[in-house]
């Protein structure tokens, strides 16, 4: 990593208490700094940290083989509760993905600089995040080499998809969502694939960077192209945060179970992603600064900034607590009324009240701006918010299945090994993806860096110029 120098004033904006940027770089400093964990040999803890991950993929193998082979009926589900762990995990996972979109797409289009040095984990991200969610609604079909007759596609049988079914809005809701984000990631790695190819340090990474890179070379002409695709992307990708969690809420909203029928799922449903989006861009976000070593451009500002949004969206989700529960007093439906005492008192109350603590008494943390840029706090916040999330949705499925309109099929869902596996596998197999990502693609985009060291550069010089000192004053 390049080292700042102390005698000139850190980039970005001085009227702020921390910069976007730690000191002043050249290009190649970017260049080696930010692709050095990309050339260099993986080190030890890499390869351990694989190896876990590689163990708990082939867990994941194992379940989905258990599965397939042997039928949904080694899973926990059961009358009432027919959904259970599958849906709750692809609502958990589906939610995760937001962030990546939120940060990439509208940060760009609302031409927010501090989101250059989180974007590429955030996309990372939701790609990974995306194919986990997806995985959980194909197994729950019970014959998941049938998938494409969700699709509506002219065959010989001429059937068509039941398209009031909330399972073909979720086909069109993933693979929507997964073709733009994997679209927008590769777009906006084409430049820093070039430059991954042009240090490379061997033949073999030359070839497959160069191969990756579509003979980018960035003239002006490349550039003008870029940027117009980048931004026509961007805009296509933005409906999305709001559409697509909109219609997995639908899965539930349109039905009459008490604790599913109510308005308040879509916004709550969306906020709830990008507030859980966010708290795991934080959880890998703090390790991996530390470990490829580029705290020089993510710094305390996005920290900061990245702590404020959760607060923010957190007050949003507890809002939506308030409303769903309200909703369910002001209705006098006994069985509503029945489902929140349930919660409150029932045999979930351990989770619902865990899941105030982490999703709407973790946020109050951040009103205090030292916390918000205390590296530990942050990590240790935004860990339990992903806990306190996945516990939401699960409370959301199984306790409103688990007491339905009829009080003589009430029963309690107990989870098999197979429900864990799948559980524990997809954050294994989320985990060995985000590792070899970190390996093999620059995770911070050194063009952006680049362009935005110039920015500041000249926003210093401009201001000195005119004779201003950080404090404002002539």
């Amino acid at each position: 990593m390049s080292t700042a120098d102390p005698q000139v004033p850190a980039p970005g904006d001085p009227l702020t208490e921390h910069p976007i940027l730690e000191g002043r770089h050249s290009d190649r400093a970017y260049s080696e700094s930010l692709l050095a964990f990309v050339h260099r040999p993986a080190g030890r803890t890499w390869w351990v940290m694989l190896g876990f991950g590689l163990a708990g993929t082939a867990l994941l193998t194992v379940a989905i083989c258990v599965t397939l082979f042997v039928g949904v009926g080694t899973w926990g589900n059961n009358i009432p509760v027919a959904w259970a762990f599958g849906i709750t995990n692809f609502v958990w996972w589906i939610g995760i993905g937001h962030a990546g979109t939120l940060i990439s797409a509208i940060l760009l289009l609302f031409q927010e600089k501090w989101r250059g040095s989180i974007n590429r984990f955030a996309e990372a991200m939701t790609l990974f995040a995306v194919t986990c969610a997806g995985l959980f609604p194909l197994l729950h079909l019970g014959r998941p080499w049938k998938f494409y007759w969700l699709v509506p596609y002219p065959s010989s049988l001429r059937a068509w998809p039941q398209f009031r079914s909330p399972l073909t809005w979720d086909i069109a809701a993933v693979g929507t969502y997964l073709t733009v984000s994997l679209l927008f990631w590769f777009v906006g790695l084409i430049p820093d694939l070039a430059t991954a190819r042009d240090t490379a340090t061997t033949p073999r990474a030359r070839f497959w960077y160069g191969l990756a890179s579509l003979g980018w070379r960035g003239s002006a002409r490349h550039w003008r192209q870029w940027r117009t695709g980048y931004l026509l992307l961007a805009g296509l990708a933005t409906p999305l945060v709001v559409s697509v969690h909109t219609i997995v809420s639908f899965d539930f909203a349109v039905a009459q179970l008490p604790g599913w029928h109510t308005t308040i799922f879509p916004p709550y449903f969306v906020a709830g992603a990008v507030f859980s989006g966010f708290a795991l861009v934080l959880t890998l976000l703090i390790p991996a600064r530390k470990a490829l070593g580029i705290e020089h451009v993510v710094t305390p500002l996005h920290l900061d900034n990245m702590a404020k949004v959760l607060l923010a969206t957190g007050w949003m989700v507890t809002y939506g607590y308030v409303q769903e529960h309200f909703f369910a007093w002001f209705s006098a439906n006994p069985f509503e009324m029945h489902a929140t005492e349930a919660e409150f008192f029932g045999p979930y109350a351990p989770l619902f009240w865990m899941q105030i603590f982490c999703n709407v008494l973790v946020p109050q943390l951040f009103w205090f701006p030292r916390l918000r840029t205390n590296v530990a706090v942050l990590w240790v916040a935004a860990l339990l918010i992903n806990v306190g999330m996945w516990t939401e949705r699960f409370l959301i499925v199984v306790a409103s299945l688990s007491m339905d309109f009829l009080p003589s099929s009430w029963a309690a869902y107990r989870p098999t090994w197979v429900d864990w596996s799948l559980l524990g596998g997809t954050v294994a197999f989320f985990g060995t993806a985000f590792l070899l990502f970190l390996k093999f693609v620059p995770a911070v985009s050194v063009s952006e860096m680049k362009e935005l060291q110039r920015e500041v550069d000249a926003s210093l010089q401009f201001r000195r110029e005119q004779g201003t000192r950080p404090g404002g004053a002539p």
